[in-house]
């Protein structure tokens, strides 16, 4: 996980989310439950123009990753539902990155 200077404290929330997924992966696993994450990068929600970002920041959202823009919430839906379904049955503990490109988790 790379760090944002700007939103350290979601910074350290992703990261905190890894291990979490990881160890409840581990202790749930023999009930025969699956836990996954997912671990979206700059995709566009309300959250950027309510003002948790300095404006100027909003403006260039997502450009820096190699697809140059932002992802929509309906591009990461799949993810969850994939991970959801029987084709995902042996997937347990495991962080899924969907961010443009970027591959910082």
């Amino acid at each position: 996980v790379i760090p944002s200077a700007v939103l350290l404290d979601y910074a350290q929330t992703k990261a905190c989310l890894a291990v979490f997924t990881k160890a409840l992966a581990k202790q749930l696993g023999p009930k025969g439950i699956r836990v996954n994450a997912v671990a979206p990068g700059p995709y566009w929600t309300v959250l950027q123009p309510s003002g948790g970002q300095p404006q100027e920041k909003v403006k260039h959202f997502g450009e820096s990753t190699p697809l140059g823009r932002p992802g929509q919430p309906v591009e990461i839906a799949p993810l969850y539902v994939t991970l959801a379904s029987d084709e995902c049955s042996y997937t347990s503990g495991q962080v899924w990155c969907s961010d443009g490109g970027d591959g910082v988790i």
